[in-house]
């Protein structure tokens, strides 16, 4: 099992976490912004398939 030989300095440990908690808030960012795009329908990199575009098969007779 690996065991580490020394203790991490606090730099380097605030400095992955740091690097860490950006990447993650990045990413929130970034799913917000479509969310918002989204919901204003002005987005032009996600597509939603509307109800009215859907085909409806009425193939069955009464």
């Amino acid at each position: 099992m690996a065991v580490p030989k020394k203790r991490t300095s606090k730099a380097k440990k605030n400095a992955r976490k740091s690097k860490w908690y950006n990447t993650a808030n990045r990413a929130a960012k970034q799913a917000i912004s479509l969310a918002k795009s989204t919901l204003t329908q002005k987005s032009t990199s996600f597509i939603i398939p509307n109800k009215s575009n859907e085909v409806i098969n009425n193939t069955e007779e009464d």
